[in-house]
Order: structure tokens, then sequence, then C-alpha cells
């Protein structure tokens, strides 16, 4: 039988019906920790569940074929599996990051240098200048995040990796946010490309873990050993449900990105709101480009609430179907506001230079009915104007 090439058809069907002695549809788990050798130095397939385990390389395999990779090493968070790609460097060498990324790799990069593990430079990767002179350093790593969390701008793949190859650099794409339903970078050029499978992958919220994915078979062999020996590797049962959560990756996705869009246009049409930040949007200066890397726009969203801080938390404290919480990419709608959750430690410098403002809220768009949530946010901003109203007095003088 040929191999399957549609990528909905290798995340829906990849493993399934593959148990040869009893015929089990579902693949089965194998919670072992250790594997019986057939003898004197005849090990089998897999000896040891921190080296390798069949649950844990099955999610490995699919992904792999799915990210077009030459394999994927599964891990047991998102940072991880970034801190996985970091252990290929050594010291003295220059790693180039956004200054807008996630808040939890901001504050991984910045403990590594600060240990003296590497060298480290943030920088506006949409700043074609900033970006030239700072790859005239000439950086070991470039990490690229796009769309960036929380504000969803879009970088050039093809473009970072070219300049980022001339330089004698590699590059590791974060692609999180889209997956490999939306976006491939290996396509483009990227060198690695790491997930959090807690989020998108999974889709679930009740999974922790990650993964990077590898272009050469020479580096999924380092990043292999380099697990091992750390100890890195995810859990054989979360390696099940993650690749449970994957066979419905692409329908999820469909109706999620509907629902966002939705909710942008809404959004960006209110008065409450002073930006909304979605490359689904036509106004949206990541419009372009996301049309010609991506397969859809997401269902990833951010927006600036005038009023200020009073009207943020009068905001969160009203909405009823979205729910408070960090994390993103589940079946259910999240609101978070990064500058006290998600983003919190990079602190108010670092995140004022990023562009994030404490008037900044971030959705992640699930499956439920676009009218609830519509009704939802504009109950919400109701109240998030109302409060802003009250904190400033008869004047009104809430917007920012």
């Amino acid at each position: 039988m040929s191999e399957p090439t549609k990528l909905e058809t290798i995340a829906a069907s990849y493993g399934i019906a593959f148990d040869r002695e009893f015929g089990a549809v579902a693949p089965p788990i194998y919670l072992s920790s250790t594997f019986a050798f057939a003898g004197y130095e005849h090990s089998g397939t897999h000896e040891y569940s921190r080296v390798s385990n069949p649950s844990r390389a099955l999610l490995a395999e699919a992904l792999a074929r799915l990210e077009g990779g030459a394999g994927a090493v599964v891990t047991a968070s998102g940072m991880a599996a970034i801190d996985l790609v970091l252990s290929l460097l050594r010291q003295g060498d220059l790693v180039l990051a956004p200054r807008d990324c996630y808040g939890g790799t901001y504050r991984l990069l910045a403990a590594r240098a600060e240990r003296g593990h590497f060298d480290l430079a943030f920088v506006d990767q949409g700043d074609a200048a900033a970006l030239e002179e700072a790859l005239g350093r000439s950086p070991r790593l470039v990490f690229v995040e796009t769309p960036s969390n929380p504000l969803m701008r879009v970088s050039d793949i093809r473009a970072i990796a070219d300049k980022a190859h001339a330089a004698g650099a590699q590059v590791v794409v974060d692609n999180t946010f889209l997956s490999p339903a939306l976006q491939r970078p290996i396509a483009y050029g990227a060198d690695f490309v790491v997930h959090s499978t807690t989020k998108y992958i999974n889709g679930h919220s009740d999974v922790v873990g990650g993964a990077v994915i590898a272009a050469a078979a020479p580096d999924v062999e380092q990043l292999s050993a380099w697990a091992n020996i750390a100890g890195t590797a995810g859990a054989p049962f979360d390696a099940y449900l993650t690749l449970r959560g994957l066979r419905t990756l692409f329908a999820r996705l469909e109706r999620q990105q509907a629902n966002a869009m939705a909710v942008a246009t809404f959004l960006a049409a209110q008065p409450g709101v002073a930006a909304v930040h979605y490359p689904g949007l036509e106004s949206d200066p990541g419009h372009a480009l996301a049309a010609t890397q991506q397969q859809g726009f997401g269902a990833m969203l951010s927006f600036e609430l005038r009023g200020g801080t009073e009207a943020v938390r009068h905001f969160v404290e009203a909405v009823e179907v979205f729910t408070l919480a960090e994390s993103l990419g589940g079946i259910e709608s999240l609101v978070a506001h990064p500058a006290t959750m998600t983003h919190a430690g990079m602190g108010s410098e670092a995140r004022h230079a990023a562009g994030i403002s404490d008037n900044l809220l971030r959705l992640s768009v699930g499956l439920e009915a676009e009218t609830d949530l519509i009704a939802d946010l504009s109950r919400a901003l109701v109240a998030a104007e109302r409060g802003a109203g009250a904190k400033n007095g008869p004047r009104g003088n809430g917007a920012v």
C-alpha cells in the first residue's frame, strides 16, 4: 500500500491499524519503562523508555511527516523542545531572537545567556536593517516566531532563512500558533521547527508536551542523543493522547479560524477597541505576507482596549464564554492578559520595547458558536467601557 501524501490523511490515520498481533485499530499505549533483550548483546528496537518508546516514536513519525522533516523528538513540554534545540549551542555562540517572542521563550533565552551558555541578541526581525546588522555578527542560531505571540506579527521565513544561512546560521521556527496544518516552515528553509504540542496539535488542554522536528537527519541524531542524556523525553501516555488529538487537527482549525475571523472583524468595528492584531484582516500589516506562506490565518488574535487597565480588568471579569486562562489552542475559547500573565516575566521595559501594552488582550478562539462568542465579547466591551468610565470620573476620559 502506498504512503498517504495528503496532510489531512497523515494526521487522521498515521499509525491506525498497525497492530499486527491483535488487529487493534487505535494504536496501543506502551507504558513499559523497559523492554526485554532477545539475548546477550541482542536488544530490540526499544531498550528503555527514556531512550525510545513505541508510543512516543509513533507521534514523532507523524509530526515529522506533517512538517516535512527528517525526524522528530517528542519532549515533555514546549519549553523543553526549545531548550533541546539550544543544546546544540556552545559557549560563545550567538543566538538572534525576536524581541516580541513568547514570554517563556524570552525568559529561557535570557536565563541561559545570563549563565554564559551562549550569547544573545533580541532583534526586531521586521526591521530589515536591524536584522542585517545582527546577522553581520555571525550568529549560530536564528530563532523565529511567526505569527508572534502575542502581537501576531508575521516574519518572512524564507527571507530570514536565506540570509541566516548565508551568515552561517541555522534557523528554528516556533510553529505553535499555526501547526503544520497551516504552515510548514521547513519548506521555506527552516532547519528546525518547534512546537508546544500542548496547544493545537493536542488541542484539548489536557496534555503538556512539545516536539522538535529537524530538516536534516544528522540534526535529528544529535537532538535524540541529548534528549536521552538530559532526560527531556515526553511520557508515553502523553504521546498517546497527543496523537489522538492530532487526528482532528485539520477539522478543529477549520472551524476555529472561521470563528476567529468573525471575532476579529467584530472587534475591529468596536469603538472601545483601539487596535486588532490578526493577519486574516486585510488591514493587518502582515496580511499579504501571511497569505504567501500560510495555508490559513489561524485562530489566535490580540486586541488593545481603550480605557486603560480598568477597562481590561472589567472586560476579563465580565466574559463568560471565554475563560481567563493562559495557554491556547484548545477547543475552548480563552482570553489572556499578556502583561500580567504570559509575558509578565519579561518585565515592563522589555514588554514596552516589544510593543506589548498593558491594554493588550490575547484571544485563543475555540469551537463554540460564533454568535455566542461575539455576544460574550459584546457584553464584556460594555462592562469595560463602564468600568473605565467609573474609574475616570464623570468626564469619562478613559481612552488611551
